[in-house]
């Protein structure tokens, strides 16, 4: 049995009736959190912004792939890279890959480099995106190839769509915790202030915490694992633990807890790249 508790910017959350006293300290201090900081005037300089600018889900589902794939290093060199590709794009993703060939791709994007994607890393990219879009009619139906995603599916379901990519998306298969990839997945399924959704066929609750480096270290802080590498094993193991705090919508936590490391304001306040304040002290 499940309560369900109003909770301001998120219409409810899931809550068990049972949680043992450290997990309910747990959630309501993350409760906290998402209560203030789980809102539009936190966003900026999250790359998530990009796709704000696209209220047509198969343009969307575009813009998160690409903004997703550059999403690494310094954070106004990953804007600077995307706002090049996606300002090409004439506003509509879907029908730029539609006009252009590869050929042309390759002419339009000459010169493009984000620290190791070139312009050919990028250019195929976008031509497999293509590919993918010309044989199943959207990425959102390339991903799930028409079946019902559970958590039990997700992984194959993300090796099979890696694949189509050739070494461009980490593959779970490989041991990778897939960053990039899953917090494309939460910016795609999940729907609320923050993540602006488009893909309906997948259930929040089947969703993997993106962990890198920042993630790692705040869930070794709260005692959510104990693994020392940020791997596949320690993102699954970091997503059941918040799992128990919101089964339906284990990610949900994520944005609030990464503005420390992403927000200048935040990181500030919080006295470094994973904070030193209270919300640490459990």
């Amino acid at each position: 049995m499940w309560n369900r508790k109003p909770v301001g910017v998120i219409a409810y959350i899931e809550e068990p009736d049972v949680l043992n006293a450290r997990d309910h300290v747990l959630k309501n201090m993350l409760d906290e959190l998402v209560l203030q900081y789980h809102r539009r005037e936190w966003v900026n300089p999250d790359p998530i912004s990009f796709l704000y600018a696209y209220p047509n889900p198969r343009d969307r589902e575009i813009a998160g792939l690409v903004a997703s794939t550059l999403a690494y290093g310094r954070v106004a060199q990953i804007l600077r890279s995307v706002s090049a590709v996606l300002d090409r794009m004439d506003g509509s993703p879907s029908e730029f890959l539609r006009r252009h060939n590869a050929r042309q791709l390759g002419l339009m994007f000459d010169g493009f480099k984000h620290r190791w994607t070139t312009r050919a890393n990028l250019v195929a990219l976008l031509v497999n995106a293509r590919k993918l879009i010309q044989q199943h009619g959207s990425l959102e139906s390339g991903f799930s190839e028409r079946r019902i995603i559970t958590r039990e599916t997700l992984l194959t379901a993300m090796d099979r769509f890696g694949a189509g990519f050739e070494g461009l998306i980490a593959r779970p298969s490989d041991g990778s915790a897939c960053k990039r990839f899953n917090l494309f997945l939460r910016w795609m399924v999940r729907c609320d202030a923050i993540d602006p959704g488009g893909w309906t066929g997948i259930s929040p609750g089947a969703l993997i915490v993106p962990v890198d480096t920042h993630m790692h270290r705040i869930a070794l802080q709260l005692r959510l694992t104990r693994r020392k590498t940020a791997d596949l094993k320690t993102a699954l193991e970091i997503t059941e633990a918040f799992g128990r705090l919101a089964p339906d919508d284990p990610v949900r936590y994520d944005f609030s807890l990464t503005r420390f490391g992403i927000n200048p304001r935040l990181s500030k306040r919080a006295g470094g790249l994973s904070g030193a304040g209270p919300y640490w002290d459990i």
